[in-house]
């Protein structure tokens, strides 16, 4: 849209300059990032903050919180405030320049997902329009916001979401800001009803709390309890939740490397590996795909109780170097090479526990990186598939016979987890799969088995996917 020629200002109405919000500036500037860039919201939010901060010394804890607020909460609900969006122009939204539409979706989430009030919203979009787009646009902005106001979210949903009787999926995809293939996927992995894909789509778009892991011998989960907004947490031993406001930087053994910050499915899948039973000797340990480094750090410590070595391997060098850091200190035996999981650089059957976390499209991990949602395509798992099965495939030469393998995924979507399993098996008659569940303790909802499928709406977690197989001959 090209922006319209300045009209003579009225006699006596002095022009007014802009006024520079640098939340909203700042919240601008991440979504063009992740827009032009591909980048990761995650990524480019820290360091903006920073420069924030030391830009500006009146910048606070409370501006910090609310850009958070409002790139992670937009993102989130991209796909029903774009159908708000579209409801409200007079062209397709293809056709809305994505710097437009991007401060339009600010405004969006202010008037229908938070509490600020409506002039505020309206007329801080507007400011920031103008410094960001110039005055012509920044009209544009202020009549689409202005017809958004007329309605509150459920209101606006009960006229752009299809009745739920007549397309149940694009009800759940508007009402829920998901994809309409992500709703299918994961309403055939999860299986049930309605309220079932409800809750799960719900979660997706809640808030992820931030949880750290004590790694054994290293730090205790006492010491991190003490820490200010500080709970224990859920399922593992060694996980302790920050409530809202936790910086996990702030905390002495984040820093210095004796625990980090790991979702509490992620310290499952490694636990139950380390702890599945074993026919034989238990000394030589692989994490087969090994970046960034979170498994591997906890495999890493509990292989040092046990005086166990651990092999941490990734494909990608700079990958391996953060494998290197988060095993920086270990108290046991370890290596980090960089190596190709398929081409392995190990001998056939020399390890009695390996782990394979396979690269995956991440629809497990869709509250944290919310942005994936947008960006992945069916055709995405095509060419995850080959990997995985390739991953697995050479898992299962690398381990003995009376050794176990275990399989992860950051995705629950069925191509991924059991499709894989079940088709690399038949090319292994010489493996079986053991139940998981046991492996689990505590931790409710596991379904029939032998495999695991963690959900956030059920467990907390990220959408982990384990399975667990024993070579037996």
């Amino acid at each position: 849209m090209s922006e319209q020629p300045r009209r003579p200002r009225k006699p006596g109405k002095p022009y007014r300059r802009p006024q520079k919000d640098p939340v909203r500036i700042l919240a601008f500037e991440a979504l063009r990032a992740v827009d032009e860039r591909d980048a990761y919201a995650n990524l480019v939010l820290p360091p903006l903050l920073r420069k924030a901060r030391e830009k500006d010394e009146k910048f606070d804890a409370r501006d910090a919180a609310l850009a958070t607020e409002l790139v992670y909460g937009t993102l989130r609900r991209q796909g029903t405030y774009d159908a708000v969006i579209a409801a409200c122009v007079d062209r397709p939204l293809r056709e809305v320049d994505p710097p437009v539409l991007d401060v339009l979706s600010l405004g969006v989430h202010q008037l229908l997902g938070t509490r600020i009030p409506t002039h505020a919203a309206v007329s801080a979009s507007v400011e920031l329009a103008r410094v960001v787009l110039g005055d012509g646009r920044a009209k544009f902005v202020n009549a689409v916001l202005r017809k958004v106001a007329q309605d509150d979210l459920d209101g606006w949903l009960e006229r752009v979401a299809p009745p739920y009787d007549e397309d149940p999926e694009d009800h759940l995809a508007v009402v829920h800001s998901h994809p309409r293939w992500v709703v299918s996927a994961l309403w055939d992995s999860l299986g049930g009803g309605r309220a079932g894909i409800e809750e799960l789509l719900a979660a997706d778009n809640e808030r992820p709390e931030v949880t750290l892991v004590a790694r054994p011998g290293r730090a205790t989960t006492g010491e991190l309890l003490a820490e200010d907004a500080a709970v224990a947490g859920r399922w593992s031993p060694y996980a302790v939740r920050l409530s809202e406001g936790g910086e996990p930087g702030a905390v002495q053994a984040v820093r210095e490397g004796r625990a980090g910050v790991q979702d509490e499915g992620s310290q499952l899948v490694a636990l139950a590996l380390a702890n599945a039973p074993l026919d034989g000797p238990d000394r030589r340990w692989l994490d087969g795909c090994a970046g960034p480094g979170g498994k591997a750090a906890l495999l890493g410590a509990l292989a040092a109780e046990r005086g166990a070595f651990l092999l941490a391997s990734e494909k990608q060098p700079h990958r391996a170097g953060l494998v290197a850091k988060a095993l920086d200190g270990n108290p046991g035996p370890y290596q980090v090479i960089a190596a190709d999981g398929t081409r392995p650089a190990w001998r056939p059957g020399c390890f009695d526990r390996v782990l394979v976390d396979v690269p995956c499209t991440g629809l497990g991990a869709l509250r944290r990186r919310p942005e994936a949602r947008w960006r992945r395509r069916p055709e995405d798992l095509d060419g995850f598939a080959p990997l995985q099965r390739g991953l697995l495939d050479s898992a299962l030469g690398a381990v003995r016979v009376g050794g176990v393998v275990g399989y992860a995924t950051c995705s629950p979507h069925l191509a991924e987890t059991r499709a894989v399993v079940a088709d690399v098996l038949k090319q292994h008659p010489e493996a079986e799969l053991l139940d998981a569940r046991p492996l689990l303790p505590g931790v409710p909802d596991l379904g029939d088995g032998p495999d695991v499928q963690l959900w956030p709406h059920l467990h907390g977690t990220d959408a982990m996917y384990l399975a667990l197989i024993r070579r037996t001959a």
